[in-house]
């Protein structure tokens, strides 16, 4: 563990692109209530992307999939007023399988790329992850025609700069990263104060000189709002045993007059494996209440008294599409 300023970018691997510790996740824009058990209307939405935009922070995470492509119409018209993105600025978004039929092939993914192109406004998109491969198989994925074949062509165009995975399942992903072709892996829910199932995926990446985008690190909101105030994690409600947990978390946290969101979001942030630890953010003053909590002073003797908490590390959505 080692703790890295805000405003020291990190690389993603070996890319050329360097990134702040924290970066905005954009699914809120998409207004998914489905998911995250509240809405997001348009010029809120937009003036998060702005206050987004206008902050230390240059790296914004979002996909075809959000919103049924909502989030990225939103982002580009802020892009648009914009005259373009901010100097230094990261954009990575993802290819996403047809959310309708289930459709994960090659040609799915070059609609999905042709969409995040028109929906963003560019011309070239600089970072694009394949996007929850946990709906496909390995084979379909890497084979001839499929999508990873297709985001190299388009890499090979100058349509894309560099190509990522991101999804669920940690052995899956970790499949995927030894392979070689990516530069990032995202990962979300799975490495918190709650849930450090991703742990072996840190691990590996970091050895392979593969860059960790670590999502969710309030699991959704628990460890944002509280348990008592938001009962869920990974987007379902969260059981009994991992309730208590994040109220011992609490306590503990009260103890050492830090916030529980503080610390959850500095987990992450400190991890020297993580490159970016990707927040959620509906309203625009959520920017600023994030950057403070980035940098609120948590003396050391917390880490471990939180550890000793203990933690899960069984994947936290086993059950969610079963």
């Amino acid at each position: 563990m080692s703790t890295t300023s805000l405003y020291s970018n990190r690389p993603i691997g070996t890319t050329g692109l360097f990134v702040s510790a924290l970066c905005v996740g954009g699914a809120p824009f998409g207004d998914m209530p489905e998911t995250f058990n509240f809405s997001a209307p348009e010029e809120i939405a937009l003036d998060t992307i702005r206050a987004a935009f206008a902050s230390p922070i240059n790296f914004l995470d979002t996909a075809a999939a959000y919103g049924e492509g909502e989030s990225e119409r939103r982002i580009g018209k802020v892009i648009k007023e914009n005259g373009g993105l901010p100097a230094g600025f990261v954009l990575a978004t993802k290819a996403d399988r047809c959310l309708r039929t289930g459709d994960f092939s090659g040609e799915q993914i070059k609609r999905s790329i042709e969409g995040s192109l028109s929906r963003l406004g560019l011309d070239r998109l600089q970072y694009v992850y394949i996007h929850d491969p946990e709906h496909s198989t390995f084979e379909n994925v890497m084979g001839a025609g499929g999508p990873l074949e297709v985001l190299k062509n388009f890499k090979e165009q100058g349509v894309i700069d560099h190509i990522g995975i991101s999804g669920g399942p940690i052995d899956m992903l970790i499949r995927y990263v030894e392979t070689g072709e990516f530069s990032a892996v995202e990962t979300h829910n799975r490495y918190t104060l709650l849930n450090r199932s991703a742990d072996p995926l840190l691990d590996i990446a970091n050895q392979l000189g593969v860059a960790v985008i670590n999502a969710a690190p309030y699991g959704s909101g628990i460890l944002a709002k509280g348990p008592d105030a938001y009962a869920r994690y990974a987007y379902s409600e969260a059981p009994p045993l991992l309730i208590e947990r994040a109220r011992s978390l609490m306590k503990v946290c009260q103890e050492f007059d830090v916030p529980l969101a503080a610390a959850a979001l500095q987990f992450s942030m400190r991890d020297s494996r993580v490159a970016s630890t990707v927040v959620g953010m509906s309203k625009p003053e959520r920017v600023a209440q994030t950057l403070e909590l980035a940098n609120y002073p948590i003396p050391s003797e917390l880490w471990p008294a939180l550890d000793d908490i203990g933690y899960a590390t069984d994947d936290p959505e086993s059950e969610r599409f079963s």
